[in-house]
């Protein structure tokens, strides 16, 4: 067990107008589960990448330990997970590794696999796994869980759990309760480092904000009583010193307008301290903008319904007679694991919406499209759609108007009023969604390429909310969303009631938003 000193650390980016941290000093225990969270643009990424030496940066850093980053840069991935094991520890034990896995409840047969063989899931629990098996080691861990189902959540948050010693950046709010033992919480003006998990640190913020905000309310009445009092006290000693002129008792009138002003200057110096005990208030306190959606009504109850789908990949069938109806008011959560078919089914609505208008083909990872359907019924028996073949029925609403969010913002690129162009939004709307999920206006003006994951999803997500649909189908929408913009967008779907058909593997989200959730692969589902 040793400390991490950070003292009076600042860095800014070339370019910046604002340092993203100013004369930081903390303390650190090596042994904590600690949990890094923060709006995104706070700069969680560029803290660990500041850890390990990545940027030039004022101050200090003081560490008896090594860093180690997940997600590990694996360059060759036609190499097997053991030979890449060899080259991060040469001195690895090959049971050690295997142990640390059955944890993971991975199949050690597939660690003679090539690495890009394995799916996402697979590829996270084994660098987990490797990078865990270092000794004096650290570990930087960055968002883990991103497009992992939710039962690959769990596995790897009772992992972390029985770990010690890492930093764990997630937005997943049942991952962070699961497995982390501090919280260091990137503020708008501070860091904080507290115990306890993440509803631990949540209870402490709501109960600091109530404080601050009613001793904000408390002093601005102070504030304007002694103002108000200093002011009748300053006139009343100017009124006494106009009396003397003439007055038979001179002594007894400067007496008393002299104590008139000595009260005055006494309330005026309350009311600055006063003024100066409000400055120090509400500098943490996060804005979170009321967010407003545009739903249509359709005409009809029914908009949508699948009778026995089933979808193959090749020769093998991902998922077979599946069965689905959406009605005016449902907002349904797709479920399965990793590999299900979730992403294919949306894809194929999506497909069947779009090719009796126009006969587009429809893109693997199209972003952010507003999309209508104009027939009432698709037979699909023996379509394809981009190497997956479907079979069975499909009902699609006629005019149906449907707005998307992709599970990938990856393709994004150009401008925000380019972007808002080509869905046919108000530009000034747009930008005002963005600005109430904290995306920061000295971003307006980049090329949506160069921003960070968490503020490529908003801008696809704020893409949406300025949509007016019958029908939204969100495909994992919360990926590298931070915790505050995620209870907006809970409040807000409330709030509205919008139809929807979603895929999201936030546990707490789906628990809080789902009428009910329908699972694509039953008999895979714990």
């Amino acid at each position: 067990m040793s400390q991490i000193s950070i003292q009076h650390l600042s860095f800014a980016y070339p370019g910046a107008e604002e340092a993203l941290f100013s004369d930081v000093s903390l303390s650190l225990d090596s042994s904590w589960k600690l949990g890094l969270i923060g709006r995104n643009g706070r700069g969680k990424t560029t803290f660990l990448s500041l850890l390990q030496g990545k940027y030039e940066y004022s101050g200090t850093i003081f560490a008896g330990v090594d860093f180690s980053y997940f997600p590990y840069e694996v360059t060759n991935k036609e190499q097997t997970a053991l030979e890449i094991a060899e080259g991060m520890i040469p001195q690895f034990e090959q049971w050690q590794l295997e142990k640390e896995l059955n944890l993971l409840a991975f199949d050690t047969g597939l660690l003679y696999l090539p690495f890009s063989y394995l799916s996402f899931g697979e590829q996270t629990k084994v660098l987990l796994a490797i990078l865990f098996l270092k000794e004096n080691a650290f570990l930087l861990i960055d968002e883990p869980t991103s497009h992992l189902d939710k039962y690959a959540r769990r596995l790897v948050a009772e992992y972390l759990d029985r770990k010690s010693g890492f930093i764990l950046v997630s937005h997943d709010r049942s991952v962070l309760n699961a497995c982390i033992d501090h919280v260091m919480s990137i503020n708008k003006e501070t860091i904080d480092v507290t115990s306890g998990n993440f509803s631990t640190w949540q209870e402490n913020k709501e109960r600091q904000d109530l404080f601050e905000l009613s001793e904000n309310e408390k002093l601005k009445k102070d504030i304007k009583r002694l103002s108000a009092a200093a002011k009748r006290a300053g006139d009343w000693s100017k009124q006494t010193e106009k009396e003397k002129k003439g007055a038979p008792d001179k002594g007894f009138i400067g007496h008393k307008s002299a104590k008139m002003m000595s009260k005055a200057k006494n309330m005026e110096h309350r009311q600055l301290k006063a003024i100066g005990d409000k400055t120090k208030l509400l500098k943490n306190i996060e804005s979170a903008g009321e967010l407003k959606l545009f739903p249509l009504s359709y005409m009809k109850q029914s908009l949508l319904e699948i009778k026995n789908l089933s979808v193959f990949y090749e020769d093998r069938a991902i998922f077979t007679d599946f069965n689905l109806k959406i009605e005016n008011g449902d907002r349904i959560a797709l479920m399965g694991k990793n590999g299900s078919g979730k992403s294919s089914l949306l894809q194929l609505i999506l497909g069947q919406s779009t090719q009796n208008e126009n006969s587009r083909i429809l893109q693997e990872n199209r972003e952010g499209e507003t999309v209508k359907s104009s027939e009432m019924k698709d037979k699909i028996v023996g379509t394809k759609q981009g190497g997956l073949s479907y079979t069975g029925d499909c009902f699609l609403g006629s005019n149906l108007k449907i707005s998307y969010v992709s599970q990938s913002a990856a393709l994004l690129s150009g401008s925000l009023s380019g972007y808002a162009e080509k869905l046919e939004v108000e530009e000034s709307l747009f930008l005002s969604v963005l600005r109430k999920l904290d995306f920061p206006r000295t971003s307006f003006e980049k090329d949506i390429a160069q921003l960070s994951e968490g503020q490529k999803k908003k801008v696809l997500l704020s893409g949406s909310l300025c949509t007016q649909a019958h029908l939204y189908i969100w495909d994992e929408p919360l990926n590298f969303i931070d915790l505050l913009s995620r209870g907006q967008i809970e409040e807000l779907i409330l709030t509205y009631q919008p139809t929807m058909l979603f895929v999201e593997h936030d546990a707490s989200f789906v628990e809080k938003i789902a009428t009910r959730w329908v699972e694509t692969l039953m008999e895979d589902c714990e």
